[in-house]
């Protein structure tokens, strides 16, 4: 198939197009830039040995959306561009529930409108609310803590209405939990801008002498060393997952599938931090800091869905993907250049 993939030159997004063109397919990337560096797309390039094609500009923008649909030949979406700091969900609601939904209503009229009728939607954990039962299956009810989890929540309402409204179409929710790793080669990997909203990256930062040490929020958890204990799942994966879900939809009859994707094991964040320390060879320093408000104590997936159905298994360990996201942070210990 040829698959546009929306935030293809962000972090999953970069590591799902690699599986995409490994798997065969054609890939065609939109992106805006403005969490991710135009620098991927060579490196991409070079690690699928492909031209990758991208349309820079932002998916709210409906006459450009359009344009590409119209000239472009698309068999399949997997949406993954839109906000995603909780932190700056809480400060800037309008933003996020604006760009998120905006940017979703744009690609869904553009798809009917040239009969496009696969999506893959990059969903999240979150969508589980505050405090849910672990571990977490997809029949759970949904609903946030913040305004960015309330964009997942809304839009996996509309998909499920716009799914029910069109018995041709052919759409799946991944709910992933904690992405982390970076693809074996070191040569991509996350690289947050600013000051990281997450774990794995912040220790990295951390490793190779760009950050003093690490603040770990909370240590009075009901948990085995009292700190948060999140599912975390290598990014490649997770990537992988995205082309399972492709391939399973594409051949199948339901109109909207929702799979959760993570490892269903929890890993605390001082376990976090000795796996890095092992992976990197360095001393990790922390301070314990008060909880941030809004956090749970843990987070889990059930993915025995995702392994029956799509025949999905998460395979890297919590060393695998400090080992991965050291090899990356160790080669790019500024992220990617900006030019």
């Amino acid at each position: 198939m040829r698959v546009l993939v929306s935030g293809g030159a962000g972090y999953i997004g970069s590591h799902t197009v690699i599986r995409l063109v490994e798997a065969g397919h054609d890939v065609v990337v939109v992106d805006d830039f403005s969490n991710a560096k135009p620098t991927v797309v060579g490196r991409l390039e070079a690690l699928t040995g492909t031209s990758v094609p991208v349309h820079s500009f932002d998916l709210t923008d409906v006459d450009k959306t359009e344009h590409l649909f119209a000239n472009e030949t698309i068999d399949a979406v997997i949406h993954f561009a839109g906000f995603k700091a909780v932190g700056e969900s809480v400060a800037k609601p309008l933003d996020y529930y604006q760009n998120n939904l905006d940017s979703t209503f744009s690609l869904l009229r553009a798809m009917r409108r040239h009969d496009v009728r696969t999506l893959v939607f990059s969903s999240s954990a979150t969508v589980y609310g505050a405090e849910p039962r672990l571990p977490m299956t997809e029949d759970l009810p949904t609903s946030a803590t913040n305004p960015y989890g309330w964009t997942k929540v809304m839009i996996e309402q509309v998909l499920t209405d716009v799914a029910a409204s069109d018995d041709r179409l052919r759409i799946a929710a991944l709910r992933y939990f904690n992405p982390v790793g970076a693809h074996v080669s070191g040569d991509i990997g996350e690289d947050p801008s600013g000051i990281p909203n997450n774990l794995m990256p912040f220790v990295a930062q951390v490793a190779v002498g760009r950050r003093e040490k690490l603040s770990v929020f909370g240590d009075d958890y009901d948990t085995p060393d009292g700190t948060g204990v999140r599912d975390y799942i290598h990014v490649d994966d997770l990537a992988a997952g995205h082309v399972a879900a492709l391939d399973r939809i594409s051949a199948g009859t339901t109109p909207m599938s929702i799979w959760n994707l993570g490892t269903g094991q929890g890993v605390s964040v001082l376990e976090v931090i000795k796996a890095f320390e092992r992976a990197s060879g360095r001393p990790i320093p922390y301070e314990i800091a008060p909880r941030r408000a809004g956090d749970i104590a843990a987070s889990y997936a059930d993915p025995s869905r995702a392994n029956s159905e799509l025949g999905w298994y998460a395979t890297k360990t919590i060393d695998d993907m400090c080992a991965d996201t050291w090899r990356w942070q160790s080669k790019n210990p500024n992220g990617y250049p900006d030019a």
